[in-house]
């Protein structure tokens, strides 16, 4: 069963830590140790977490001598993106309209007249 790339790259960044470490590789590049660093678990957890950003498409992982630095590729957040703001765009619309037909209903009611007070009468037996 093949995954399209969108719901790969939106299942990847679910996880705070991930996201964590793409906001971090956002400043350059870092080898694992460093972005282990932040973190309080083991380094094969956080290797786990960098396999899946890697199968995403979102990282890249070289080896340098001993170190394996990991770097951005921010391509398939770039279509995420693109995603969210035909969404985006959608919405803000929706709820321009639904601004206006409040706005047009709050006229109509201040321009019509106040309801006279209904008199009560004594009711005989």
């Amino acid at each position: 069963m093949s995954t399209d790339q969108l719901s790969v790259t939106f299942a990847a960044i679910a996880d705070p830590t991930r996201r964590a470490i793409l906001v971090r590789l956002s400043r350059g590049a870092a080898p694992v140790r460093e972005l282990a660093e932040p973190f309080q678990m083991t380094l094969p957890a956080i290797t786990k977490h960098l396999k899946v950003l890697e199968k995403a498409g979102l990282i890249e992982r070289s080896r340098s001598a001993q170190m394996r630095p990991c770097k951005l590729r921010a391509e398939p957040l770039k279509a995420a993106a693109s995603w969210i703001d035909h969404y985006r765009a959608f919405w803000e619309e929706s709820l321009d309209r639904l601004d206006n037909y409040l706005k047009e209903m709050q006229a109509e009611m201040d321009a019509a007249p106040a309801p006279s007070p209904v008199k009560k009468t004594k009711r005989s037996r």
